[in-house]
């Protein structure tokens, strides 16, 4: 009102034109006052100012939405569980191959019971608290989702999970195929020795790897020295630890008499 009655006093004097910006509703627009022989003239060009509205409507989280983008990977013959096709189609939405480690954390976000698999409930639970209710705001949660391993905490709860997630659910025990492979999946790129260890379990005897052999793994990955000079073989470990730190020792043993000959 002020910026128009300053134009008006202003007409008194001269015939001339006025551009400036008007501010309607956090929009911005510009306008134009003309002024000839003593008529002004104001024109203000047509603004939307739902659109703000609108687009922070479509940012925030929709259960909806959410219940539908499920929909999108499950069949109606089990229109409440997402199978292995409906994950295939999911990780293709949101650019990450399954076996991602991303996935793991994303399952642990769900509380999802079964590898493969996400009930409808799970799927809400964990998106619900993600704020996720499209392939792109979970492509914007990538990033974040990656970075929570960094809490080692976050992470040990996250490996503990892995082995009910992983292994069958009607076994006590996780196969030792499935077991080397979630184990590189977790620990592949932060234990210098699981190449090692993969090894030894290739040419050992077990089948299986029980609960309290996969915990302590991870203790042993995070506390025990490359070199083993501090694994105490009188220590509270599994056998089939101190079986690798046996079979370790002799094979680097046999390394440096082949090196020296």
């Amino acid at each position: 009102v002020f910026v128009i009655l300053l134009i008006t006093v202003m007409a008194l004097w001269s015939d001339t034109t006025y551009d400036f910006v008007l501010i309607i509703s956090h929009n911005f627009t510009s306008a134009r006052v003309t002024v000839k022989s003593g008529v002004m003239k104001l024109k203000i060009p047509k603004i939307n100012i739902t659109n703000r509205r609108h687009i922070k409507a479509d940012d925030s989280f929709s259960q909806k939405r959410c219940v539908d983008w499920f929909c999108k990977y499950t069949n109606p013959d089990e229109p409440d569980t997402l199978g292995p096709d409906g994950m295939e189609k999911f990780c293709d939405d949101i650019g990450v191959e399954p076996e991602n480690v991303v996935m793991l954390v994303l399952a642990y976000k769900m509380g999802a019971t079964q590898m493969g698999f996400f009930s409808r409930c799970e799927w809400l639970k964990g998106l619900t608290e993600l704020e996720c209710d499209s392939a792109a705001k979970m492509q914007s949660k990538l990033e974040y989702l990656k970075s929570i391993l960094n809490d080692p905490n976050v992470f040990k709860s996250i490996y503990r999970y892995a082995y009910d997630f992983a292994k069958d659910s009607d076994q006590r025990s996780m196969d030792i195929n499935t077991a080397k492979a979630m184990l590189q999946l977790l620990l592949g790129k932060h234990w210098p020795l699981y190449p090692h260890f993969a090894q030894f379990l290739d040419q050992s005897k077990y089948k299986v790897i029980n609960k309290d052999q996969w915990c302590n793994i991870l203790e042993f990955s995070r506390t025990i020295n490359n070199d083993l000079i501090n694994y105490d073989i009188d220590g509270a470990w599994p056998v089939m630890l101190d079986e690798f730190v046996e079979w370790l020792r002799l094979q680097r043993t046999c390394t440096s008499s082949t090196t020296l000959s």
